[in-house]
Order: C-alpha cells, then structure tokens, then sequence
C-alpha cells in the first residue's frame, strides 16, 4: 500500500478521501487555492500545498502545480475525486510519466469513454442496449435535420465531449432543433474544445439509473448495485437512493449484467460508472463516467464497504475487501447534496457560515466540505455538504431524512434545505413513481 497519497481537488470529496487515506495509515496530502485555505480539507490533511489563486485554471485545473506538489512532498499515488481533472485522459498520463500511480482507469479508458459517440458505440458493440442515435458526431444543423427524420422526435441534442449535465438540450420539433443545435454546438466548442454533437431519442417520464463497477485488479470486473438518480435540476441530480424504487429484480439483473460487459469491454480498472436510462420497463445506455461518482455513499452504505479504499487496493494493486460472490445490499440509502442555493429557482448564493449544525444519530451520515466560520465562494460547485441516511426499509429511510433535514442548521449562504423538506413529502417522491421530470412539476405554476 501507498506510503503519502495527494487529492487532486477540494471540499467535501477531498475530505473525504483523505480521511480513509489517514484510516490506512497513508499520509494524506492536500492541494489548494488561496480562496480554500482555512476550509476543513486543508487544515486536517498531514501536508497542504498552496497551488494559485482561487480560479482553477490557477489551482485545482494546473497540471504542472499539482505534479511539482506531488514532487515536493514525496507522494507516490493521486487520486483525482470527482470533477476538475477526474476526466482528463492528458492529467492521467502526465501522472504515469511522472512515475506516480493514478488512482482511476487507464488513460485509453478515459478517453474512450469520455466521447459519448465513441462510447455508445464501443456499447453497442458489447451488446450494451443504446437507444436510437446518431454513429457519428454531427457537425452541421442541415445534417441533424437529416437525422431526427430517422429517429424521431422528441431528439435530445448533446456535446459529444460534455459531461456533468452540461451542454444537452431536449428538441422537441424541428424548429428547436434548429435553435438548440446552434446553441449546444457553440457551447460544446467554448467549454469543452469540441463542437461535435450526438443525437439521441429522448424518452420523457423516464429514470435515470445508475450501476456502480468496480475492475479489479485480477481483471474482473463486478457491479455492486444501481442508484436511482431521477431527482434533478437543469439535467443535474440533486438527491439518490439505492435501491432504485422503480426497478424490479429482473430489469435489475439485466442492468447489472450489462454494465459488467461494458467494464469487461473496455478493461476497465477502478471505480466506475454505468449510467442509463429506463423508461417503460426497459433501459439504454447513456454514458459512462471513468471516476468516482458524488452518490458513492448510498452504494457503501447499502453494501457496507468504503469505495476509496477498495480504490488504493485496487490501484496497488491488492485485492479488495470482499468477496464479489457473496456480497449483497442490505437495507436502503438516500442521499441529499446540500447545496448554497435557494430553495425555489436553484440559484446559487455564497455566503460566511454564521450556523453550522450538522444532524447525528444511527444510520445517518454526514461528508461535508464546510463548517462553521468558513466562507462559500462563488468559484465553485456550490456543493456544501452531502447527508446520507440508511435505514431497513424505504419509509424508514424517509422518515429518517426527514428528521435528519429538519435537524441540519446552516446559516449564512443560502441552502436548499427547505426544497428536501418539500421533496421528502411529495406525493410522487414518496410514491416511488418519480422520473426525470419531477421538480419541474413540482414547480410548476399553480393553475385556476
């Protein structure tokens, strides 16, 4: 096992892969921008290193600081977390080259899987089910007309090269089409460096369900479980539970099986996972994200293992904690991303922590970034604090959130704390019948 490992990033995640490096007696060492400096993650790690100013291009996105920190204090393994450079295929090799262990898959990997057209193929190939699409990347509107006329609409429009909800649009004629095509294109080319653009089917009142993998180090590669992750604002997941309320035993068998074959079909090494949609008792593939996944909690608390560790087993190259045969879920997790943002439109709002109370009791768990007297910047993800509950059934795991919410205290930056009061007693959320569309008709206007 490593001796001193460094976290290529921040918050919460960064804290919470250094405590499990500390539980296994690995020196821990922390990176960071001037903004970060009194946040928990840098004042508990064993070294941290300043690597620039508060934007990441200067610290949390500099290849060339974080592998002179690296360097500097000794460290033989990163691990990127989620996010920043988890992603990035270059910051993977620039590590190897450097005669460190990267903590993920292999670079090819990366790459492979990180263009959505690339990836759906390769899926399709290992007999993964895809929805219908576009084999290439689409590069002008005339030929995404030509297109949707052999799949239809509603059409979602995607960057090939996006990820984390960002650059997709949903077209629902041909006159958005025009609109979102122009609008996506250009965005995938300023913020990814590549306009590229993949047509899907869309299916609305769909699921979006997730499968977590693990490729071990022998070459296996084993699922452990799926995640519910339908709760989502603008295409990004604000609440998670494992096991997925709307899937059944045998649609669970098949995703399973089918996100081993896509593991196996790349070689995949690590924590990862396999996304998909379900939409009338059936699924297809949506993407793979070569990283860890901020909903990881709900699978360790549901299958009672720690994911960063099985991580630096794996990267070491040691075998993990379990026995894949014999492993099973046992009761039902939740998990609500506290954000600094309102409860109503989602609208990000920083702020100096004035209150900072955390809730505590059986089955409840708490990874968070911030406490009290830290300042939320608005440089990052207004990711605060993740709350995680498990229980032996769905209800007690509701209920349990729901005293956990009201037991959680922040003042200061703006939280949506009150919205998971809300979604906690939705009629649909509590029902187990939620899809994708669910805030959006819970926000939907009131009508006479």
């Amino acid at each position: 096992m490593f001796e001193t490992v460094l976290v290529a990033n921040r918050g919460e995640i960064a804290r919470r892969i250094l405590r499990t490096a500390r539980s296994l007696g690995i020196r821990g060492v922390a990176v960071h921008s001037d903004a970060d400096a009194t946040l928990p993650f840098v004042t508990e790690a064993d070294t941290a290193v300043l690597l620039g100013g508060a934007s990441p291009a200067e610290s949390y996105r500099n290849i060339d600081r974080i592998l002179a920190a690296a360097k500097d204090t000794g460290a033989q393994a990163v691990h990127p977390g989620y996010g920043f450079l988890s992603e990035n295929a270059e910051f993977a090799r620039a590590v190897q080259d450097a005669g460190l262990i990267w903590i993920g898959p292999d670079p090819e990997v990366i790459d492979l899987m990180g263009d959505k057209i690339n990836a759906r193929n390769r899926m399709a190939q290992a007999g993964v089910p895809v929805g219908a699409g576009t084999p290439d990347p689409v590069h002008e509107v005339t030929a995404a007309v030509d297109a949707v006329a052999h799949i239809g609409y509603p059409v979602m429009i995607k960057a090939a090269a996006g990820g984390g909800g960002m650059g997709m649009a949903v077209a629902r004629d041909e006159g958005e089409l025009r609109k979102q095509f122009e609008a996506i294109r250009g965005f995938a080319e300023r913020t990814f460096g590549d306009p590229s653009i993949l047509l899907e089917r869309f299916f609305s009142n769909a699921r979006h369900v997730e499968v977590q993998i693990l490729g071990l180090a022998d070459g296996r590669v084993v699922a452990l479980g799926e995640r519910d992750c339908s709760v989502q604002r603008r295409n990004q997941k604000v609440a998670e539970e494992s096991p997925s309320p709307g899937v059944d035993e045998a649609l669970r068998r098949r995703m399973l099986d089918a996100a081993v074959r896509a593991g196996e079909a790349v070689g995949y090494r690590g924590a990862g996972t396999v996304e998909c949609l379900v939409s009338g008792g059936d699924f297809v593939f949506l993407e793979m994200n070569t990283r860890l996944q901020v909903e990881h909690p709900v699978t360790e608390a549901v299958f009672g293992i720690d994911l960063v560790e099985e991580q630096f087993r794996i990267a070491a190259g040691e075998p993990v904690t379990f026995d894949p045969e014999t492993l099973t879920p046992q009761g039902h997790a939740l998990e609500l991303r506290i954000n600094a943002e309102d409860s109503k439109r989602f609208l990000p709002g920083p702020g100096t922590i004035a209150q900072w109370r955390e809730p505590v009791g059986d089955g409840i768990r708490v990874d968070a970034g911030y406490t009290q007297d830290n300042k939320v910047t608005p440089f990052y993800d207004s990711l605060m604090a993740k709350l995680i509950v498990h229980a032996p059934s769905r209800e007690e795991a509701l209920a349990r959130a729901r005293e956990a919410v009201r037991d959680f205290a922040i003042q200061g930056p703006k939280s949506n704390l009150e919205f998971f009061t809300e979604l906690l007693d939705d009629a649909e959320f509590t029902s187990g019948t939620y899809d994708t569309g669910l805030i959006a008709r819970m926000r939907r206007p009131a009508t006479r």
